[in-house]
């Protein structure tokens, strides 16, 4: 048999639910259950207070109204009063008390209404607080794949926006379970005074809220166009700054302006349609309501007879129940429309559909030996191979340098040594040992790179070069400043190294940040050195002297140089000549020439283009 729940019950039901459907959200409260708990304990003991105001309304209205009662001593306010006053008290002296106590657990609701107001907010913001963290953890643990599928702008939506958005739903529906309660509170009351109009009472607004239960799918279902428009607004704006350069190298601020127009104007039209479904809610609720409630007036005359005192009192708590309907109907919908960031937050949350690093166990010690690639494969995606049956050992102590065309595969194979990506086939053995082995803290602490795609962070020139590198001194710093032949345009900015870069370096060119770059390499002082084309940002004055202080650096460590001028890998151990992804050819740089094969055609043409100038 279908039972068929009071609607306030209902309400409470739906509020829970769209916790309940968020599960990887609503764990979070487990971090912070005491303040939840006291949120809850506070609302239970507003509500019930509520009802005992309404009690001593009823005994108070009941002695005014009826002249041959002084009060129900068997009920059970008579009795609260008689254990107060005696058996004896006049009937002034009682009516004085129970306004006394009226007032006296008026202001005991009022009071345990504000600490729930204050224990849900603190709830809010323990939660909003767990998610960022939870979601900064999530992205951290995340491989490069990742990233480079999922748009930047989505990512700072997710964790500004969208979390603000749910710390607004925990709101809501705490304010729905409040108000529920009260809202049963009345119900009761209302069933003790007359069962009959009670249950009419119920059926009727029951009937209102399914009508207003369509209404508010429509709001659910055009909550998701906001987030996706959120979305696309934030990517844009990230692209616009982070390509500022671009943007005024290529004097394209008004394509920009249409893009960013564009976008903002779909975040107002998706935000226009939910708000229209949302709003027409609350009216219709409050329109149907009253309707309702006159009808309900006209109903009590007609067909059944109360004493004044009770009627007064029944119509007193309805007028006060049905602005609480209201209210929650308002609510639900609204909590409606922030469906669709909910499922955003959980998708991020998700770990059944994300590639995870699986760490080792093994504390990388050093390389001793080699890094050996045994037939090793890679693909971004799917089939789709990016590197084909590669065999390749970099040996302690030893240069090697990959060279190829765009494409090629070179900085994808380099970033197989510090796992930004993991083999789709094959193995990287390290001294014989594999590298999904090692703890990758260990064994990147042991790595630097510095690669064509400088990133300075938004700070001073000294925190950039110690980036990485906790405890290091002054004068260690200085040191590799010199190293990097940045010294010099360091101590002519402004504030010297305390100078603050911006955003992605904008205060430094393009060769100043590739030296603040390789000086945080120096300082790293790593075993094993990555250069994606370090020196590619440089002229040639400097990248001459960078790269006598590479040949310096490189003693003694194995480097994996990735170059596209050839001139600065010639006196490499060893050149590995890609193509397409495979391997082609490798050797001494000067053995290879003579052979006359890839490498000799990319000397060619470097060397034509150089006399061409």
């Amino acid at each position: 048999m279908h039972i068929q729940l009071p609607k306030p019950v209902q309400n409470i039901v739906k509020a829970s639910n769209f916790w309940q459907n968020n599960y990887l959200i609503l764990r979070e409260f487990k971090h912070f259950r005491n303040i939840t708990i006291l949120a809850v304990i506070f609302s239970v003991f507003s509500a019930s207070f509520e009802g005992v105001t309404i009690g001593f309304l009823l005994s108070f209205l009941d002695a005014l109204t009826n002249p041959n009662i002084v009060l129900d001593k068997n009920g059970f306010i008579g009795k609260i009063v008689t254990f107060i006053l005696g058996e004896n008290a006049s009937k002034a002296t009682s009516i004085y008390t129970i306004s006394i106590l009226i007032l006296l657990s008026t202001w005991m609701r009022a009071g345990f209404n504000y600490f729930s107001q204050i224990y849900t907010e603190l709830s809010q913001l323990h939660l909003a607080d767990r998610l960022r963290k939870r979601i900064f953890e999530q992205l951290q643990s995340l491989t490069l794949s990742y990233f480079a599928e999922t748009r930047s702008g989505s990512l700072i939506n997710t964790v500004t926006t969208e979390i603000e958005r749910i710390k607004q739903a925990f709101g809501a529906a705490s304010f729905v379970f409040t108000k529920s309660l009260t809202i049963i509170v009345y119900f009761l009351i209302l069933f003790l005074i007359e069962w009959r109009l009670t249950i009419i009472s119920l059926l009727a607004f029951t009937l209102l809220a399914v009508g207003l239960s369509t209404l508010n799918k429509r709001v659910r279902e055009a909550s998701f166009g906001i987030t996706n428009a959120n979305d696309k607004l934030n990517s844009t704006l990230l692209e616009f700054i982070n390509g500022i350069r671009t943007v005024q190298a290529f004097g394209t601020q008004d394509l920009e302006r249409e893009r960013f127009y564009k976008s903002s104007a779909n975040v107002v039209q998706a935000s226009q349609k939910t708000i229209a479904a949302w709003a027409v809610v609350r009216p219709l609720a409050e329109g149907f309501g009253t309707t309702v409630l006159i009808s309900l007036i006209i109903t009590s005359f007609t067909t059944f007879t109360l004493e004044a005192a009770p009627l007064l009192t029944f119509f007193f708590v309805l007028v006060r129940a049905v602005p609480g309907l209201q209210d929650i109907n308002g609510t639900v919908a609204f909590i409606s429309t922030l469906k669709g960031s909910a499922e955003n937050i959980q998708e991020v949350l998700r770990t059944d559909n994300k590639e995870y690093f699986q760490d080792g166990e093994t504390y990388f010690p050093g390389l001793r030996h080699s890094i050996d690639l045994r037939s090793v494969d890679f693909g971004y995606k799917g089939n789709e191979l990016v590197l084909h049956d590669i065999t390749l050992s970099f040996e302690r102590g030893k240069t090697t340098a990959l060279v190829g065309g765009t494409g090629a595969g070179k900085s994808t194979l380099a970033d197989l040594i510090p796992r930004f990506h993991e083999p789709t086939e094959g193995k990287i053995l390290i001294d014989g040992s594999n590298l999904l082995s090692f703890q990758i803290d260990s064994l990147r602490q042991k790595i630097a790179v510095v690669s064509q795609n400088t990133f300075i962070f938004n700070t001073s020139v000294r925190d950039n070069i110690a980036y990485g590198t906790s405890g290091a001194t002054e004068e260690q710093i200085r040191f590799a400043a010199v190293q990097a032949n940045a010294l010099e345009f360091i101590e002519e900015m402004p504030q010297g190294f305390d100078t603050e870069l911006g955003d992605l370096g904008v205060r430094l060119s393009g060769g100043q940040r590739q030296r603040i770059a390789i000086a945080r390499a120096l300082l790293r002082d790593p075993q094993i050195l990555i250069l994606d084309e370090a020196t590619s940002a440089l002229d040639s004055v400097t990248e001459k002297l960078i790269q006598q202080s590479i040949e310096k650096l490189s003693v003694g460590r194995t480097v994996i140089a990735i170059a596209h001028r050839l001139s600065t890998i010639a006196k490499a151990d060893k050149v590995v000549v890609l193509e397409k992804g495979r391997i082609v050819e490798q050797g001494k740089y000067q053995d290879l020439l003579e052979q006359r094969g890839a490498l000799w055609k990319y000397h060619q043409t470097q060397y034509e283009i150089s006399a061409e100038r």
